[in-house]
C-alpha cells in the first residue's frame, strides 16, 4: 500500500498526496567526474544549546562534519562557510572559521576531497568602516587565518566594500591586493542582491553588463590568481556571456539554482573547454547531493541523456527553494536534510526554520518526491506528519 497523508493545497484545504514510491538513484561507485562540483553546505544547528537562537548561534559540529563526510562520499567537494551555512546571516567570523578548520580536517581522511573556504569581511562592525582600505585590511585578516589552515579561498562578495565603493575603480584595487597576495588560485564570488540584498551594485554599478566589464578586467590583470568565478545571478544568458569571456582556463562555477542542469551540461561553445560549459558551486547540490552525484558520474561517461533525466525532475524543486524571497533559500535546504534523515531536527541557526510557510513546505515535499529525493519514505512522511502537527493539522 502507497505511503500517504494529508497537505495543504494552494487553495488553504486538506488534501491526500500518495508518494510516488520510486527509489532515489544510486550514484555508481568509483566514477571520475569531468566537472568539478562544490556544494555550498549548510550546518546544523545544536537544538539543546541554551541560548537566545535569534542573537546566537551554536552548531552540533558531529552532524555538521558528518553531513560534509556525506557529501565528499559522493564525490562533491564542499564550499565551507558560505551563505549556505548562514554565514554572516547568523553563523559569525569565529565559528566561520572554526567550522573552516574541522572541514579540512574531515578532509585529510578522504582521499581527492576538495574543500574550498569563504573568505570576507563579515568581521567588520560595517558602520565603523569607512574606507576601501578598512575593506582591504578585513579581506586580509581572514585571508592570513584561512591560508595559515591550508585553505584554498573562495573570495566572497563583501557587503562593507559595496557599502564604501563609490566606483568599479575601487573594486579593481581592492581585488587587486587582494589576488596579489594569494598562495594559490581563488575562486571569486559573484552573489547577486536576490540572494543578499545588500550586495546591490556589486562591482560598482546596477547594470549587470557594466558590472560583469569590471569583473571580467579583474581576472584579466590576474589570469593565474583565479582558478574560476562563482555568479548567482539566476540569469544563464549573463552566465555563459560572462563564461565565454573568461581567460583560458579560468572557470565559470555555476550558481544558478534555476538552470544549473542546461548550464553544466554545457553548449560546446568555442575550442577553450571552460568556455563551452559550466563548473557547480551550488547551494542546491546540498539538498540533492545523491542526484547531483549520479547525474555527474552520467555525463562523465558521455551520456548526456542520462544527466538530463536524473537532474532535469530536480530543477523545478530548486526553483521552488530559492523562490523570492531567496535569501530563505538554506530553510529549504535543512528541510530536505531533516526529512531524509541526515539530522535528527529542524532547528536552524538565527531559528530560520520560520521563514517559509506551511504551505511552502507542503509543495516542497511534493516536488521531492516527484524528484526521487526522498531517501527514507517512511522516516519522511512521518517527520512531514510531525511539522504539520505542530501548525495544527492532525491526521
Amino acid at each position: 500500500m502507497a505511503l500517504s497523508l494529508n497537505l495543504p493545497a494552494a487553495s488553504g484545504t486538506l488534501a491526500t498526496y500518495a508518494l510516488r514510491g520510486t527509489a532515489p538513484v544510486k550514484p555508481e561507485a568509483g566514477v571520475a567526474f569531468n566537472r568539478i562540483a562544490y556544494s555550498a553546505a549548510h550546518v546544523v544547528a545544536d537544538p539543546l544549546a541554551a541560548i537566545d537562537p535569534w542573537l546566537q548561534s551554536a552548531v552540533d559540529w558531529d552532524a555538521t562534519i558528518a553531513y560534509r563526510r556525506h557529501l565528499f562520499s559522493l564525490g562533491l567537494g564542499v564550499a565551507e562557510a558560505m551563505d549556505t551555512a548562514q554565514r554572516g546571516m547568523g553563523l559569525d567570523w569565529p565559528t566561520s572559521l572554526e567550522l573552516i578548520r574541522r572541514s579540512l580536517d574531515a578532509a585529510k581522511d578522504v582521499p581527492g576531497a576538495r574543500v574550498a573556504s569563504g573568505c570576507g569581511t563579515d568581521h567588520l562592525d560595517i558602520d565603523a568602516v569607512k574606507s576601501v582600505d578598512d575593506v582591504i585590511r578585513g579581506y586580509e585578516e581572514q585571508m592570513a587565518a584561512i591560508e595559515a589552515l591550508g585553505g584554498k579561498l573562495i573570495v566572497m562578495a563583501s557587503r562593507a566594500l559595496a557599502r564604501v565603493a563609490k566606483s568599479p575603480a575601487d573594486y579593481e584595487r581592492v581585488y587587486d591586493r587582494i589576488l596579489s597576495q594569494a598562495k594559490q588560485p581563488v575562486v571569486l564570488h559573484w552573489l547577486g542582491d536576490m540572494f543578499d540584498p545588500a550586495l546591490a551594485g556589486y562591482w560598482g554599478s546596477k547594470d549587470a553588463d557594466a558590472a560583469m566589464d569590471t569583473a571580467l578586467d579583474v581576472i584579466a590583470a590576474h589570469p593565474h590568481k583565479v582558478d574560476g568565478i562563482k555568479i548567482s545571478l539566476l540569469d544563464k544568458d549573463k552566465e555563459i556571456a560572462m563564461r565565454r569571456r573568461l581567460p583560458p582556463g579560468v572557470r565559470m562555477y555555476t550558481g544558478d539554482d534555476f538552470n544549473y542542469a542546461e548550464l553544466i551540461a554545457g553548449d560546446g561553445f568555442g575550442s577553450e573547454p571552460t568556455h563551452g560549459q559550466s563548473d557547480a558551486l551550488l547551494g542546491i547540490f546540498d539538498a540533492i547531493a545523491p542526484a547531483a552525484s549520479a547525474a555527474l558520474g552520467a555525463l562523465a561517461q558521455g551520456n548526456t541523456e542520462k544527466f538530463h533525466a536524473i537532474l532535469g525532475p530536480t530543477v523545478p524543486l530548486s526553483r521552488h527553494i530559492f523562490a523570492a524571497p531567496t535569501r530563505f533559500y538554506k530553510t529549504g535546504v535543512v528541510f530536505m536534510a531533516w526529512l531524509n534523515g541526515h539530522q535528527t531536527h529542524f532547528t536552524m541557526v538565527g531559528g530560520q526554520q520560520s521563514t517559509r510557510s506551511l504551505q511552502h513546505f507542503a509543495e516542497l515535499f511534493r516536488l521531492a518526491d516527484a524528484a526521487n529525493l526522498l531517501e527514507q519514505p517512511e522516516l519522511a512522511v512521518r517527520r512531514m506528519k510531525t511539522l504539520l502537527a505542530l501548525h495544527g493539522v492532525e491526521g
